[in-house]
């Protein structure tokens, strides 16, 4: 499967907002031989609309007026068929009167065999004629499927049946939506919530979090259970709109079997369908499932239903007896529309499960291994090793100036040995993501493009600490401005970017925790930067003469800043200890998604 970015996001689980077949510009051929929308729900009973023709004979090469007319519509499919044999072939070809609402389309091997819209505009009536073919059965019928709005439609609505002359009457001609009743299923309620009973032992199941109770209404939860040649399902999770699960043979989006449940007018449609690339799912005209029942209640959407372990009648169910990656989503759904892409990454299973081997009582992860190492090197970096290696720098040159590490000062060979460290975690980062999306992500908003500018300015800054003057060079405070004005650009943007970052779909830590912690990390550095600024401007103030060539700015006052040393000691060590606070709590936060 192939995740977005996500905006990935990518994962999965949208709908074509359209009419008959899911098609707004009326090209449903999928539809020709079950003349069913492919919309997930099933047809109404008492249809609202009528087909008249203009005579009840016809020889070979007639023509036939055909008008269907009744409340407003959208989408409508028509076609002629053999009255003694409905589900033959659409027999003859028509003729369009008004082009702007109608067009032809090619059923089988008859050029022109059927009538749909050209778009969804509403309308309350279109005229056609049919021509009859020279190898015409006797007696021919007119069928029509008619789209209200996108979850309310009439499926082979019947019309007149005309015949040619001199032969016996047909039989009793097909009554309302009888076809569309044979394909649909019968469906119930649930009385309670599901329960986590035997799984592990009885049966297969998915939790997120893990180990959740399927009654409370953050939780998310999928189960298999196998009764002899079929499997029993239930799904439940905290969803107004829609809950999907799919069966992949990997872990990016494209090629799967899908199942959704959803949200309509406060009942529950339970269809299946097929995931193509990252496109919308193809629903299915057919479901081949069993024993379909929903609950609406106390937050909770639940569905449940049977399906057989193997359906070779249905193209694009897999066999339930294989390993497949499995992903669980949910997200919104119009009303009498489409649903919507899933707001956030879908969970997936960290491996190939068998769902009718071994029972297994298992979670999974809203983020991918790579997205989450990238994550938190990136707290690592920029929450530890830069921060505690700007403060050494600011203010402990006084304090370790006279203590030494491999032949030099031990505040700078900290300082140093922080920011070397601060640009290897950083780089090993910003790759992680393109390795995993295979490219940019154009769905990451700003993030991507601040995290470049951060990458750059980490790499241009030890470059240019290399180039650095002596101590009592002339050049030697330009360098100071520029050193120190790259840091803090990079230190912000870095910040900036974990913000945004943090919401993306591939990781979207828990809102709005992960906001109040940024806030409290930048507040609590901020914090400590001040307090020792105040220190060291009181230790100055201490000093009666103050030689105005030894006050420079971005370098360490003067040396009666040693004389607090034991207080800026405290206070690194506190600081430090806060920091490892923060990163300890994003990284658990990163690990739970």
């Amino acid at each position: 499967m192939e995740l977005p970015g996500f905006a990935v996001a990518v994962w999965m689980f949208a709908c074509f907002y359209a009419s008959v077949g899911g098609y707004p510009n009326g090209k449903v051929r999928e539809a020709c031989t079950s003349m069913v929308p492919c919309h997930g729900s099933s047809p109404q009973l008492s249809p609202e609309h009528t087909i008249t023709v203009n005579g009840t004979e016809f020889k070979p090469g007639d023509s036939i007026e055909v008008h269907l007319s009744g409340p407003d519509f959208e989408g409508f499919f028509v076609q002629a068929r053999d009255a003694e044999h409905l589900d033959s072939p659409a027999v003859g070809s028509f003729v369009l009167a008004d082009r702007r609402h109608s067009q032809l389309l090619t059923c089988g091997r008859t050029k022109n065999s059927a009538v749909s819209h050209t778009s969804k505009a509403k309308k309350k009536d279109i005229k056609v004629y049919w021509i009859a073919p020279g190898d015409a059965p006797k007696h021919v019928q007119f069928l029509a499927t008619v789209v209200k709005k996108y979850r309310i439609f009439w499926v082979k609505i019947p019309g007149p049946i005309v015949s040619q002359p001199d032969v016996l009457s047909p039989t009793p001609p097909l009554h309302a939506t009888s076809e569309a009743i044979s394909t649909s299923y019968p469906v119930s309620c649930i009385s309670k919530p599901f329960s986590a009973s035997g799984c592990g032992s009885m049966k297969f199941c998915i939790r997120n979090p893990s180990n959740c109770d399927p009654g409370s209404a953050s939780c998310f939860f999928l189960s298999f259970q196998q009764e002899e040649s079929s499997v029993f399902i239930e799904m439940s999770g905290p969803s107004e709109g829609y809950l999907a699960f799919a069966l992949s043979h990997d872990q990016w989006m494209g090629g799967d079997d899908a199942y959704l449940c959803v949200n309509e007018d406060h009942r529950v449609h339970v269809s299946t369908a097929h995931l193509k690339e990252r496109s919308h799912p193809l629903l299915d005209s057919e479901n081949a499932l069993e024993d379909v029942s929903w609950r609406l209640a106390d937050g909770l959407l639940q569905c449940s239903f049977r399906r057989s372990i193997r359906l070779p009648a249905y193209k694009g169910r897999f066999n339930l007896d294989t390993s497949y990656y499995i992903f669980l989503a949910d997200g919104e759904a119009s009303q009498g529309g489409p649903i919507h892409k899933h707001r956030r990454q879908p969970l997936v299973t960290d491996g190939l499960y068998n769902v009718t081997g071994l029972p297994h009582d298992i979670g999974g992860s809203r983020s991918p291994r790579l997205i989450k190492a990238h994550g938190a090197l990136m707290f690592v970096a920029w929450i530890t090793t830069v921060s505690i290696g700007v403060i050494v720098a600011r203010f402990f040159k006084p304090v370790w100036s006279h203590s030494f590490l491999l032949g030099k000062e031990l505040w700078f060979q900290v300082h140093r040995m922080l920011m070397l460290t601060t640009v290897m975690l950083t780089s090993i980062s910003f790759v992680l993501p393109f390795v995993y999306r295979g490219g940019w992500s154009q769905q990451a908003g700003f993030h991507p493009y601040l995290g470049c500018a951060v990458m750059a300015l980490t790499i241009f800054q030890p470059l240019m600490a290399g180039f650095r003057p002596s101590r009592h060079a002339p050049r030697r405070q330009l360098f100071n401005w520029f050193h120190w004005s790259t840091g803090t650009t990079a230190r912000i943007l870095a910040v900036v970017t974990m913000f945004l970052g943090m919401d993306l779909p591939a990781l979207d830590l828990p809102d709005p925790w992960d906001t109040y912690a940024m806030i409290g990390f930048v507040a609590w550095h901020v914090g400590t930067d001040v307090l020792l600024e105040i220190h060291s401007y009181c230790l100055v103030r201490k000093v009666e003469v103050i030689e105005d060539d030894r006050v420079q700015i971005l370098q360490s006052l003067t040396s009666a800043e040693a004389e607090g040393r034991l207080f800026k000691q405290i206070v690194l060590t506190i600081y430090v200890c806060g920091n490892i606070v923060f990163l300890v709590a994003f990284l658990i936060a990163i690990n739970q998604v």
